[in-house]
Order: structure tokens, then C-alpha cells, then sequence
């Protein structure tokens, strides 16, 4: 086979020919020296470095201004070993906006430019110098301030409001009837957010008009409700105590024979028989144990005739006591016909007979009131002639009480009791004391249970 030579080309048949003059080519030592720029230096700033600072998805006003915090790296952390310890944290935060607080932060070691270095260039067109810093690049966020949580309980409230859930939950779930309607109720009368918040100046917000027609029903219904201390009194009205004076600044003005016994029927006990008694030195049988053995002290004593009859009509309250008898219902005690009750009570007056039976009876008969009253009575004619502080047992022995029942009683009128060693090793003796401020028991208040 014939090989084929290929015809070479003659140069004058090149479509483009090339120029003959020389292009003169400038080499860099001969450009002029005001194209040439510089770098100074590349520095890193100390305390306040310039800030490369985005926005996402805010648009921030250019009346905006940023107060620079800093924080020093700690000396043995790890970043402070590769980096410059002379960098400090930044944090740039505002408040100007009327709505918004603005913060700007460094992304932090796992951020996506963590690893990236900024910097800024400062050229000196007179000079050729072009300075480079390094900058920090920050982020802006911004949060509503009415809308801000507190930072240091936001997490106790969550954890709080989570296990309230949690047991709602298992209420609704696994409780009773009771339980359900109990947690129904609970979110029927669950107060609205917006009722209980204020605005900017810090003013409760103003009721609807709904709210407002329902405290006024409310006001009408509980405007002639009674208070606590409107209870308190009537409380005590209506407790079985006898009368006495709050107001009093002594003790022996707290309870006084008139105003237990009244005037009139005071004077008109007699105690002739009792005086000549006494001047005689007669040992006549007294039934009551504590009149016997008061009866002499008290008659040569101060104020005698006033004295004498206090303690004649407390003999009378103790033999009415003992001359009853059990009634047909339970804890009542039926008394006497009227003829025998004036021969029981003699020398007692028919004036004095009825005041007695009238103060502590009815209808012929002592309920636990008129018992309970009787031996308030009794307490308090025992503390005024034993100079509010004596020995109880002669008296319980009248009255037919224990310790704890007397104890009792006499906590009613204000009283106190307390137990002291007796004369006889191994014996304690009971003390009753009546003295300023009384100490009265409260009424309890009882929360009516949910049935």
C-alpha cells in the first residue's frame, strides 16, 4: 500500500499573520509605585474587636444601640491554651426598642463557623498602608420583652406544671368518681391568664362587664354575712357561760356577785342563821363541803354581809343541783315540784327559789344548757370566794365532777387549771387559777367536707 505524504503548508498561506512590531511588556520593577499596596500588619484586637454582626430574619433599625459586655476566658480552659488569651467573650445587648431586647452572640465551639477566622481591612490611601484585624462574627436575636420568661424559675414552673399534669393524668384515668368530678371542677373554676395579668404600667386590668354583674352578686349575697368575730360572739353568747366583763382591767371586776346573782335577789338572801352561828361557834352540819369549810374565814373576813350571801346562794345552787333527779330523755335531770323545792332550798325566799329554777330549768326540767350553765355558775362563785385561786377538790366533790370535767368547766369562763404535788408522797392536788387576760377556748371552724 502506497503510503500518503501530507503536503506541508507554506507560512505566507496562514490566515493570520503575526505582527512585526514588539509588544513592550512592563515587568513588576518597572510599575509604578502607586499601584502597590501594602500590609502593615495583621493584629488581633485586645478588649474591644471589631464585630461582624447578621441579622437573620430581623430588621434592626438604625436607632438601635448595643452596650458591649465582656467575660475573660477561664485560665485553664482549653481554648484559652489555642487561642489568644487576651480575646475576651463578647456580648453585645440592647433595650432601646420599645418591644424588643436585642442580643448578640459568638457561636459557640459547635457552631458552623466555629472554626472560621474573620477579619477586617483598614487601607490608608495616603500612605499605602492596609492594616488587617481580626474581627469577631456575631448574631443578633431578638425577644419580645412582655413575652420574656423569668430565666430563674422558668425551669421549677415547667417541672411543676409537668407532675400537676402528670397527676391529672392518672386522676382522670384511674380515679374515682369523686376524684374526676373533683378535677372537673378544678378546671371549670380555673381563673382566665389575661384576668390576672396588668398592663405596661403595672395596673390590674379593668372587669368585663360580665365580671363586674357577677361580684355584684356576689357583694348583694354576702352583705349581710356574718364575720369572723360576728361569730365569735354569738358563739359565745350562745355558750352555757354566766355573764361577765371583757372590758375589766381587775379580776375581781371580770365576774362580781351582782352581776352573776342581780342585785335584788342578792339582798335578799338571808344569812342571820349563819352570823349567829358563827358568833356562837356552833358547829351545825353543813351539806356542802366547800361552804363548810369557807364559812368562818369568810365570816370574819372583809365585807361579811356581801360574802356571806355569795356563798349562801352557791349552797343553794349545790343543793338544787343534788336534789334532781334523771329525766325521761337522755342527759336531762327533772327537778322538784315547787313546795318541795322550798323546803329543800330553806331559808331561801320564794323570790330566790324562782330566780334558781327559772335561770336553770325549764318547764321542770334541766337539759345539758341549764347543767352546763349551773356548774359555770359554780366555778365562778368558787374562784370569786377562794380569791381566784383554790384547791378543787371540795368542790368537784359538791358538784359530783372529775378533774378532766372541771378542768373543762372552768377553761369556760377563762380559767386555768394545773396539777402540783400533794402533802402525801405520790398525790398531786388540783389547782383552778382565774386571773387577767382570760384565756377562753376558741370556736373551731369546720370546712364542710364535699360529699
Amino acid at each position: 500500500m502506497a503510503e500518503h505524504k501530507e503536503k506541508k503548508r507554506k507560512r505566507g498561506e496562514d490566515g493570520g499573520s503575526r505582527p512585526k512590531k514588539k509588544v513592550a511588556i512592563q515587568t513588576p520593577s518597572q510599575a509604578t509605585q502607586s499601584n502597590v499596596v501594602k500590609v502593615s500588619s495583621i493584629r488581633t484586637a485586645g478588649t474591644c474587636p471589631p464585630v461582624i454582626a447578621t441579622a437573620p430574619g430581623l430588621c434592626l433599625p438604625d436607632s438601635v444601640k448595643f452596650q458591649a459586655y465582656t467575660t475573660p476566658q477561664p485560665a485553664g480552659s482549653k481554648r484559652s491554651r489555642r487561642a489568644d488569651s487576651h480575646t475576651p467573650n463578647l456580648v453585645l445587648h440592647s433595650s432601646s426598642h420599645s418591644k424588643l431586647d436585642y442580643t448578640a452572640k459568638e457561636d459557640g465551639s459547635g457552631g458552623r463557623e466555629s472554626h472560621l477566622k474573620h477579619y477586617i481591612g483598614v487601607f490608608d490611601p495616603k500612605t499605602g498602608r492596609f492594616e488587617v484585624i481580626e474581627a469577631k462574627k456575631m448574631a443578633v436575636r431578638g425577644v419580645v420583652r412582655a413575652q420574656k420568661p423569668p430565666e430563674e424559675d422558668l425551669a421549677e414552673r415547667q417541672a411543676s406544671k409537668t407532675m400537676m399534669e402528670l397527676r391529672n393524668n392518672l386522676g382522670e384515668a384511674f380515679g374515682t368518681k369523686k376524684a374526676k368530678k373533683a378535677l372537673a371542677a378544678i378546671t371549670e373554676n380555673a381563673i382566665a391568664p389575661e384576668k390576672a395579668t396588668s398592663d405596661a404600667d403595672g395596673n390590674p386590668q379593668k372587669l368585663n362587664s360580665a365580671s363586674q354583674a357577677l361580684m355584684e352578686s356576689i357583694n348583694d349575697v354576702t352583705m349581710g354575712m356574718a364575720s369572723k368575730e360576728d361569730l365569735q360572739a354569738q358563739a359565745d353568747a350562745a355558750k352555757p357561760v354566766p355573764p361577765y366583763n371583757p372590758d375589766a382591767q381587775e379580776i375581781q371586776d371580770v365576774y362580781t356577785p351582782e352581776s352573776l346573782i342581780g342585785g335584788e335577789i342578792l339582798n335578799a338572801i338571808p344569812i342571820k342563821d349563819w352570823q349567829e352561828q358563827v358568833k356562837k361557834g356552833a358547829n351545825k352540819a353543813i351539806p356542802s363541803a366547800f361552804v363548810a369549810s369557807r364559812l368562818v374565814s369568810i365570816a370574819e373576813g372583809p365585807n361579811p354581809v356581801h360574802r356571806l350571801r355569795t356563798l349562801r346562794y352557791l349552797d343553794f345552787l349545790i343543793r338544787f343541783m343534788k336534789s334532781t333527779r334523771p329525766g325521761k330523755e337522755r342527759g336531762t335531770k327533772r327537778i322538784p315540784p315547787r313546795d318541795k323545792l322550798r323546803e329543800l332550798l330553806q331559808p331561801a325566799p320564794e323570790p330566790v327559789v324562782e330566780n334558781i329554777r327559772r335561770k336553770f330549768s325549764n318547764n321542770g326540767e334541766m337539759r345539758k344548757f341549764h347543767v352546763d350553765l349551773m356548774n359555770t355558775y359554780c366555778c365562778a362563785l368558787a374562784a370569786i370566794l377562794s380569791n381566784y385561786n383554790f384547791d378543787t377538790s371540795k368542790i368537784r366533790f359538791d358538784l359530783g365532777l372529775d378533774e378532766k370535767q372541771f378542768g373543762q368547766y372552768f377553761r369556760e369562763i377563762g380559767g386555768k387549771v394545773k396539777n402540783t404535788k400533794g402533802a402525801d408522797k405520790g398525790t398531786h392536788v388540783q389547782v383552778a387559777v382565774l386571773a387577767l387576760p382570760l384565756e377562753f377556748p376558741k370556736v373551731a371552724m369546720y370546712r364542710s367536707r364535699g360529699r
